[in-house]
């Protein structure tokens, strides 16, 4: 069995392949291809968001594809600044006429709160959050998405869908990487059985750059990549890597190695990886 055949079954008793590809910041114009060379690969999982601006080319890969579409996971987010019901709504129908698809096998909410706030305000959107949640709960009862989930959702914001909705997420998406791994979060979802997904595995390349990883890395005579998308494998979640590189893609599924639970612990506390550019991102602790 390959890290491609590995699922979690969700809370609603879908099947969510383990392994993902990542799409963010794939130019629309090429990422058909980079999805086509990872079909061929043996992803079949693959994430992207109303955000990204590429879920068109995301489509016509999978519209292209050999590969039955019942084999295929396909995921997008509703935009952070859909807090109300209408435009929620409105944005999932856009999503699926642009990537011409009949249905996604999931979408979820981007984030808690509109990008310009995040590092810069206290309102978590309760209200807003609930409204593009009943959006997306009609649009599974229409048949348009099997199963909707959250992205960076802390404590209360998953306490808010779980009290105030018949759907409890089907998984949160977190920021989980070497430097950057929240635990308390990734216990409170799993505890609840809620699935985490890991995005930013690598920390944007920012994990290239740090000393004691690449020594770690070096220790397990893997490449640096490899040992972060195995920590987060480690950790029980399901793990999107982004690439637009075949070879790249290759390279990051074989994770068929250990690592030792005193290693998996010294890792854990690194900490204060510099994103250099990246850090201007909202996810990086950026501000828009």
């Amino acid at each position: 069995m390959t890290v491609f055949d590995e699922t979690f079954t969700l809370n609603n008793g879908i099947k969510i392949p383990r392994f993902a590809l990542g799409v963010w910041e794939i130019p629309d114009d090429q990422v058909a291809t980079a999805v086509q060379h990872a079909l061929e690969i043996g992803y079949r999982h693959v994430d992207t968001a109303q955000a990204y601006g590429n879920e068109r080319g995301m489509g016509e890969a999978i519209r292209n594809s050999d590969i039955p579409r019942d084999q295929l996971f396909v995921n997008s987010k509703v935009a952070a600044e859909h807090k109300d019901y209408d435009s929620a709504k409105d944005s999932i129908d856009t999503t699926l006429d642009k990537m011409g698809l009949d249905y996604l096998d999931m979408m979820i909410i981007h984030n808690p709160q509109p990008w310009k706030e995040v590092n810069q305000s206290d309102d978590r959107h309760f209200e807003g959050n609930l409204e593009a949640w009943r959006a997306m709960e009609d649009a599974v009862k229409a048949g348009k998405l099997k199963t909707i989930g959250v992205s960076s959702f802390e404590k209360a914001d998953l306490d808010n869908l779980i009290q105030n909705s018949i759907t409890k997420p089907a998984v949160n998406q977190v920021q989980v990487h070497i430097g950057e791994t929240p635990l308390d979060i990734i216990k409170y979802s799993q505890d609840n059985d809620i699935a985490v997904e890991a995005f930013s595995p690598v920390a944007h390349g920012a994990a290239m750059n740090d000393d004691r990883i690449v020594k770690m890395a070096q220790k397990y005579q893997v490449s640096v990549p490899q040992l972060c998308i195995r920590y987060d494998w480690q950790l029980n979640t399901i793990v999107l890597p982004k690439s637009a590189n075949p070879d790249h893609m290759r390279a990051n599924a074989e994770i068929d190695f250990e690592i030792s639970a005193d290693d998996m612990q010294a890792l854990a506390k690194v900490g204060n990886l510099s994103y250099g550019d990246a850090s201007a991102y909202p996810v990086f602790g950026g501000k828009l």
